[in-house]
């Protein structure tokens, strides 16, 4: 199994666009609304340095752990959806040289008290487009993907915001 895109260069421009949804590692791009892993990429070799802490607070498909694994970086991976966690899961047994530890964990974005104060070097993450697509198919009452008002949706966010602030390291990126 190749374990890095062919042909990858950082990007250098504000405008990205990948014809290719991964093609390495265990990624797959089966999993509504995912981020293609050269984005994730991008952001993880820009934002971070290997052995950083890195969290996903929505972790989806699992693309932004494999992708940490790969690069030798540390995550902490949440999702309120059990289908979630389970692909991520899954999508982490590959083989690989670093020594990456990944810290998976089924819980609300919005109240992440395992986490310490500070304790996060990169936060990057992908959050529904509101209700455009449902992950949960309302299965999930507390799914942000449920919520039909942009207002009530933002409130949300702003939940999650607070939450990502408080654990991210001062001086870091999110």
């Amino acid at each position: 199994m190749k374990l890095h895109p062919e042909n990858f260069e950082l990007e250098c421009s504000t405008v990205w666009s990948f014809p290719r949804r991964g093609n390495w590692a265990t990624h797959k791009s089966d999993w509504r609304g995912n981020w293609s892993p050269e984005v994730a990429r991008n952001l993880i070799l820009r934002y971070s340095k290997e052995k950083d802490h890195l969290l996903d607070c929505m972790v989806g498909g699992g693309t932004t752990a494999i992708e940490a694994k790969i690069l030798d970086r540390h995550i902490t991976c949440t999702d309120i959806n059990e289908e979630s966690i389970k692909r991520t899961q899954d999508s982490l047994n590959f083989e690989t040289t670093t020594n990456a530890r990944q810290r998976i964990k089924l819980c609300d974005s919005r109240n992440l008290d395992f986490i310490k104060d500070e304790e996060i070097d990169f936060i990057l993450t992908h959050p529904p487009y509101a209700d455009i697509i449902k992950y949960s198919d309302g299965k999930i009452e507390s799914d942000l993907s449920n919520i039909h008002s942009i207002d009530d949706f933002a409130d949300e966010m702003e939940k999650v915001a607070k939450e990502l602030h408080r654990v991210l390291k001062k001086g870091k990126y999110c």
